[in-house]
C-alpha cells in the first residue's frame, strides 16, 4: 500500500470488501483488547487511547473483527451501529455511513 493511498472506508474496493466478508467473525472484549495491545504497545500512541475507549464505551456489546487483504483492520459494534479501522502503524479513524452500512450489510447477511 502506497503512504499516500486514501485509508477512508468509502473508498472500499469490491476487492476489500470481499476481503471483510470473508474474513469477519465476532470477537469477545478480550480478543479486541489483545489485538489492540499487539497493534499500540506504547502507552503514549493516541490512536491507543481512542481504540481502547471505543471498547471501554461498549463493554456489553457484540464486536465483529474482520481484515483486508492488504491489513486493514475494522472492529464494528452492530448493536451501536460504530466501528472504526485501522492500519498498524499507518494510522486509524472511524467508519463513516457508507463504511457502516457495508459492515451492517455484512453482518446481517454474511457477506
Amino acid at each position: 500500500m502506497k503512504p499516500t493511498e486514501n485509508l477512508d472506508i468509502n473508498a472500499l474496493t469490491d476487492e476489500r470488501r470481499k476481503a471483510l466478508a470473508a474474513s469477519i467473525q465476532t470477537v469477545t472484549l478480550a480478543e479486541l483488547k489483545k489485538l489492540g495491545e499487539q497493534i499500540f504497545p506504547t502507552f503514549d500512541n493516541p490512536w491507543r487511547e481512542t481504540y481502547f475507549g471505543f471498547l471501554a464505551e461498549n463493554p456489553t456489546a457484540t464486536f465483529h473483527h474482520a481484515k483486508t487483504h492488504d491489513g486493514i483492520h475494522f472492529v464494528y459494534c452492530h448493536a451501536k451501529e460504530k466501528g472504526m479501522w485501522f492500519l498498524p502503524g499507518r494510522g486509524m479513524g472511524p467508519l463513516q455511513a457508507r463504511g457502516l452500512a457495508i459492515m451492517k450489510e455484512i453482518v446481517e447477511t454474511g457477506h
